[in-house]
């Protein structure tokens, strides 16, 4: 679960942004003492994520307002379920409506998303992770969504573990320094607790990788013959990912290679949202 103060903080952006001087048309056409009652409900299945994140839409707009979900983070629903009652002050509810959705659908879109490509590896010992090609601002709630959506998480920043890319590596050689030295040298400056990742786009620069101390070899653009080969050649040494064509025709045959991690990009840089809806809930 994303930490209720991250959560607060996305969530007063997006308000902020959709209503910076207020509702005009809710605060103009509601009465000031309205209420209402609504449900999210689900336009189509799925895998539910961001439950918290769609309350505190509306407690920040007004905390009289009441959110009872429905379900839970990481269930699956179907088309026509309910998945949490909304009640309060019909402004307050009208005016915090799109952002709950907004957010709701797309965290939920990438925890669907996710579960696909989790199934699809299942049986495997391959890890299905994202990546830091996320949606600016929302990377905790969409790495949320990954780990609703039974994924695992990459690092999360630049500021957490080294990852030496294929373009750090150009740099790095191109005047002529060795590959495997560099790399020890990177080692004896960084803490003892960072974890050294390497990509690499060919075989033979594996042991070069794995003598300069790397704790995870990334095998970027591999076919499936070259994968196999690459986990028998590090065979054990390191952690082993896979990156580069992965997509839900190729992720099965990619985690019976054997690899440990595969990083799916489209799990957040090209996700459909989930058709979510608030329908008021009229009294007989």
């Amino acid at each position: 679960m994303t930490d209720v103060r991250e959560i607060d903080r996305i969530v007063s952006a997006a308000l902020d942004e959709d209503a910076p001087w207020g509702d005009l048309t809710g605060d103009t056409l509601i009465p000031v003492d309205a209420t209402a009652t609504a449900d999210l409900v689900a336009r189509e299945g799925g895998v539910l994520s961001g439950i918290d994140v769609f309350a505190a839409a509306f407690r920040l707009v007004d905390p009289r307002i009441a959110v009872t979900a429905l379900a839970a983070d990481g269930d699956r629903f179907e088309a026509g379920d309910a998945l949490a009652r909304v009640a309060g002050p019909a402004r307050g509810i009208l005016r915090a409506e799109r952002v709950a959705l907004n957010l709701t659908q797309r965290m939920s879109g990438i925890a669907t998303l996710t579960a696909r490509y989790v199934e699809a590896a299942a049986g495997t010992r391959a890890r299905i992770v994202d990546t830091r090609k996320t949606t600016p601002g929302l990377r905790s709630l969409e790495r949320q969504a990954v780990r609703d959506g039974g994924g695992r998480n990459h690092r999360r920043s630049l500021s957490d573990a080294i990852m030496a890319k294929d373009n750090h590596l150009a740099i790095l050689t191109a005047g002529g320094a060795d590959l495997a030295t560099a790399l020890r040298a990177a080692r004896e400056r960084m803490p003892h607790t960072t974890h050294l990742e390497v990509e690499v786009d060919r075989l033979d620069q594996v042991e070069a990788v794995l003598a300069g101390g790397a704790d995870t070899v990334m095998l970027d653009n591999f076919t499936l013959d070259d994968l196999r080969a690459g986990v028998a050649l590090i065979d054990g040494r390191a952690v082993v990912e896979a990156s580069g064509g992965v997509n839900l025709d190729t992720v099965a045959a990619i985690a019976a290679t054997g690899v440990d991690v595969i990083s799916v990009g489209a799990l957040t840089h090209s996700v459909r949202s989930l058709d979510l809806g608030l329908d008021v809930v009229v009294a007989p």
